[in-house]
């Protein structure tokens, strides 16, 4: 017979209460960094020294990591 848990009614996501994984600030640096891309004036690389940007994925990116040098409330980087 095998023996269950009791759950005492409160369920716990397994997240902290803080809730937002990504700041006000954070969104604003993505949504800054998309309007560049549809204006075709956000580059990659450092300094913006590479090529026009032309992927979604890649100017989200590029919103978080400005991000992430100002300091705003990002998860980090999976490690590839």
């Amino acid at each position: 017979m095998a023996r269950t848990k009791k759950s005492s009614g409160r369920k716990s996501s397994g997240r902290k209460s803080s809730g937002r994984k990504y700041s006000k600030s954070a969104g604003k640096s993505v949504e800054s960094a998309m309007r560049r891309k549809k204006s075709g004036t956000l580059k990659s690389g450092p300094g913006g020294k590479g090529g026009k940007v032309k992927s979604r994925k890649q100017a989200i990116a590029i919103g978080l990591s400005e991000a992430r040098k100002k300091g705003a409330k990002v998860p980090r980087k999976k490690a590839a």
